[in-house]
């Protein structure tokens, strides 16, 4: 497949383009600067603005699939994840890609009382804000025509963790779940190349 990677440059999306690249996909990595990125390897990189659908679809050009990593810690989250929804979901129907899988986050998913993590008792909301801003980007896919997962730890990552290659899908979110970002990156590509997964989202948690 040819994927296009928004945030390549991050943790997750980092580990998302070598997945890619160990099964011998062709990648086009999507960052803000490029100059900052020459570690990415043997993938094309270019620069990019998920928030601007322009930006998007030139990126998304010839591509199959798009995986979306992009966050901007700098920018109000609300404006960032609406803006970068509404813009992936434009820019890749400009562009005639019809998959797109966004790497998500557990405090908008259920908990085990259905309603969503950051709405349990005891569960953490320092940085409500944060998930605040995952959902309503998260609803703004959920209107969106196209064929598209919304993929989320069910609890955190385990950021010095190896790759296994083990998961599991999850019906709920869990707090005290890690799960490694080479692992999940296993889930993201396995989910990006199976087609019916239209408008789910979905936990995946260690194996």
């Amino acid at each position: 497949m040819q994927i296009v990677v928004f945030g390549a440059g991050g943790r997750a999306g980092r580990q998302a383009v070598a997945e890619a690249r160990r099964r011998g996909h062709q990648v086009t990595a999507v960052v803000r600067d490029p100059a900052r990125h020459p570690d990415l390897g043997d993938v094309r990189v270019v620069a990019g603005d998920v928030t601007d659908p322009l930006d998007v679809g030139r990126a998304a050009h010839g591509q199959d699939a798009a995986v979306s990593a992009a966050v901007d810690l700098s920018a109000p989250p609300h404006d960032f994840f609406t803006a970068s929804s509404r813009a992936l979901v434009d820019g890749l129907a400009q562009a005639g890609v019809r998959r797109l899988v966004v790497v998500g986050l557990a405090a908008v998913m259920p908990g085990a009382s259905g309603a969503a993590l950051m709405d349990e008792p005891g569960y953490p909301n320092e940085y409500r804000p944060f998930y605040l801003g995952h959902a309503a980007g998260l609803a703004e896919l959920r209107t969106a025509g196209l064929d598209w997962t919304y993929l989320a730890p069910a609890g955190d990552f385990d950021r010095d963790g190896a790759r296994s290659g083990r998961y599991r899908l999850a019906e709920q979110g869990d707090p005290g779940s890690r799960i490694s970002y080479p692992d999940f990156a296993v889930a993201l590509l396995d989910v990006v190349a199976q087609p019916g997964h239209h408008r789910a989202a979905v936990t995946v948690r260690e194996g």
